[in-house]
């Protein structure tokens, strides 16, 4: 039974009651917004009714998710969301502390950073006639980090077996929640060896220890190799890529993500809709089993970037927001030992 509710936590529960009467087609994440809390705080409302907090080894968590069968997998950050419908296939979990990291590979991919892991919940979720079990994660700022909803041909069973394997004795709504560390990087950065160490990569996974090495900022590394392994390009490129990548069937690989969570589709994209609501505009992917809804009017700056590798040149297309925050990451699809594909190669040196 969830604890008794502290005189804020009780109040949220009733502003959050009002809001989704008075709005009942908005978002749990935009009503967070909204109303000045957290989503996790937000959810935490429902504690003793549709919802149970979660707690224990968050890399067993992870595995268990194997056992749902088909879900759909959403992560997003604040201009990007990707999901996908399938299952978890093959779950790894590397290493330890700060470098605590998980992968899964199947239908559903992501990279997974347990670090950032703080609170989960288990809720049901009620459209209509439609019943929605999950199992949410977030940060201890209380921002989402991934959610996995559980299909109508998914196991229900084993869904309520992990909840009640990972079941906290603590259901209390009141959580304690907590700002985000903020990273400190480097702002003189010699751009000589920089770009000597750019030059050197034999693989694309050496890129993000090259920029911790040098306490390089994403955009930052992006904007001193601007002219030599990068170009800026207009902020209308991804509906090129997509639109292009579509009516071509070109295979791509897209990356979205947070801190937490980073969702991978290696696959090519059909059903392509750009849609523009008053003063947002959204690019979209509306296919059976993936979807991807991005809001190109938060895109800031984007760049196409060049990495060398022992297999050669692979290229991607890099956008980040105003806060220089990444949004989203676009390549050609390639396995390793693969030379890049000829096809996007040309699609990127033709955006302007």
């Amino acid at each position: 039974m969830p604890e008794v509710l502290t005189t804020a936590a009780a109040t949220l529960k009733e502003r959050w009651e009002q809001f989704k009467e008075e709005n009942p087609r908005v978002r749990i994440r935009e009503a967070a917004n909204q109303l000045g809390v957290s989503e996790a705080e937000l959810l935490a409302t429902g504690l003793g009714d549709d919802v149970i907090r979660l707690e224990g080894d968050w890399t067993e968590l992870l595995k268990s998710f194997k056992e749902l069968g088909n879900v759909m997998s959403l992560t997003r950050n604040e201009a990007c969301v990707l999901e996908h419908k399938g299952s978890f296939e093959k779950v790894s979990t590397f290493g330890r502390g700060n470098h605590h990291i998980g992968t899964v590979i199947g239908p559903i991919e992501t990279r997974v950073f347990f670090q950032n892991w703080a609170f989960a919940f288990a809720s049901v979720i009620r459209k209509g006639s439609r019943v929605l079990p999950n199992i949410q994660i977030f940060d201890k700022a209380g921002t989402a980090i991934t959610k996995v909803y559980v299909q109508e041909d998914g196991d229900l069973e084993a869904y309520e077996h992990i909840v009640e394997k990972f079941t906290s004795a603590n259901q209390s709504p009141n959580l304690e929640i907590s700002p985000i560390d903020k990273v400190e990087y480097a702002e003189d950065i010699d751009q000589e060896a920089f770009l000597a160490d750019w030059a050197a990569l034999e693989d694309t996974h050496d890129f993000f220890p090259m920029l911790r090495k040098h306490k390089a900022q994403r955009e930052h590394a992006v904007q001193l190799a601007e002219g030599k392994f990068t170009r800026k390009i207009a902020n209308t490129a991804v509906n090129t890529i997509l639109e292009k990548a579509s009516e071509s069937q070109l295979p791509i690989m897209i990356f979205a993500g947070n801190h937490g969570n980073l969702q991978i589709h290696q696959d090519v994209v059909k059903k392509i809709v750009p849609i523009e609501r008053e003063e947002t505009r959204w690019i979209n992917v509306m296919d059976q089993k993936f979807n991807l809804h991005l809001r190109t009017d938060l895109i800031a700056n984007s760049y196409a970037v060049e990495k060398p590798t022992k297999d050669g040149i692979v290229t991607s297309v890099e956008l980040f927001d105003e806060n220089r925050e990444m949004i989203a990451q676009f390549f050609g699809l390639r396995k390793p030992g693969q030379t890049e594909l000829t096809d996007w190669k040309e699609l990127v040196a033709e955006l302007n």
